[in-house]
C-alpha cells in the first residue's frame, strides 16, 4: 500500500473535560477506500510491524481525502472486524474468510493466527488446499477447463468440457485405452490424477466446481453419458457444463 502525499503529523483532536486544562486525545479519522473510521492512534499502532503500525508511526508521510481524513487505498468493507480485534481483542463471528485476508493483508499476524484455528479457514487452509497440493498441475487443469469452456462459447448459450478423473495408477491405466480412444477422436479431455490422499473422487469434483464458480462462473457436472464409452470408464469421466447466459 502506497501512502504518497507529503509529510503530515497525525490529525489529533481537542477533548475538553468538565475542569482542568485541555487534553489531547490522539483521535483520528480514517477513510479505508469510502468507508469512513474512526480510532485511536495507540489502536492502530497495536500490533508492532503491522502495516498499520507502521502507516501511523511518527514518521508517516500520509494520504489524506478531500476532507482530510487519513485516506487507505484499499477496501474498507471488512475493516471494521480488524479495528474491533486491535481495540478489544473481539474476534469476528462472520465474513470469517474476508476478514482473514484483510488480517492478512495488514500484516496483523496475532489475529491471523486465531483466525487460522477457525473451522472456516482450518478446513480451507489445512484440510483442501493441502489436498489441493497432492493433485498433480491442479491449477494448470482448471485454467485449462476455463480456456477450452470459452472458445467454444461463441454464439452458445453453454459450452461442456470433458474431465477424467482417477484417484489411483491403477484406474489411471484402465483409463488409458479410452482417452486415446477420445484423442484419435480429437476430444479435448483434462485429466485429473491421480493423488495420494484420502479424499475422493467426488471430493476432487466439488472442489473443481469451487474454485471455478469462485472465478465467477456458472458451472456444473455430471457422469459424461455418450453411449460410445464403455461402461467400465463411467465412473472416471465427467461432463462440466459452463452457463453463459
Amino acid at each position: 500500500m502506497s501512502l504518497p502525499s507529503g509529510p503530515r503529523s497525525l490529525r489529533l483532536h481537542r477533548a475538553s473535560p468538565p475542569a482542568g486544562p485541555p487534553v489531547v486525545s490522539p483521535v483520528v479519522e480514517l477513510n479505508v477506500g469510502g468507508e469512513l473510521y474512526t480510532t485511536t492512534v495507540s489502536t492502530l499502532r497495536k500490533v508492532p510491524g503491522s502495516k498499520l503500525a507502521e502507516m501511523f508511526s511518527s514518521s508517516t508521510k500520509a494520504c489524506l481525502d478531500a476532507e482530510g481524513r487519513f485516506f487507505i487505498d484499499h477496501p474498507g468493507t471488512y475493516f471494521g472486524p480488524v479495528l474491533d480485534y486491535l481495540r478489544s481483542e473481539q474476534l469476528p463471528t462472520q465474513h470469517i474468510p474476508e476478514v482473514y485476508r484483510e488480517a492478512q493483508f495488514y500484516e496483523i499476524k496475532p489475529l491471523v493466527k486465531l483466525l487460522e484455528d477457525t473451522p472456516q479457514i482450518f478446513g480451507e487452509q489445512v484440510a483442501r488446499k493441502q489436498f489441493l497440493l497432492r493433485v498433480p498441475a491442479y491449477s494448470e487443469n482448471l485454467e485449462l477447463m476455463v480456456r477450452l469452456a470459452r472458445a467454444e462459447a461463441v454464439a452458445a448459450r453453454s459450452s461442456t468440457v470433458l474431465v477424467c478423473v482417477v484417484r489411483t495408477e491403477e484406474e489411471a491405466a484402465q483409463c488409458a485405452e479410452a482417452l486415446r480412444i477420445f484423442e484419435f477422436e480429437k476430444k479435448s479431455v483434462v485429466k485429473f490424477g491421480p493423488w495420494k490422499a484420502a479424499p475422493q473422487v467426488k471430493d476432487l469434483l466439488d472442489c473443481v466446481k469451487m474454485d471455478i464458480a469462485a472465478q465467477g462462473y456458472q458451472v456444473y457436472y455430471e457422469h459424461y453419458s455418450e453411449r460410445t464409452l464403455r461402461a467400465k470408464y463411467f465412473n472416471y469421466f465427467y461432463t462440466f457444463l459452463f452457463i453463459w447466459w
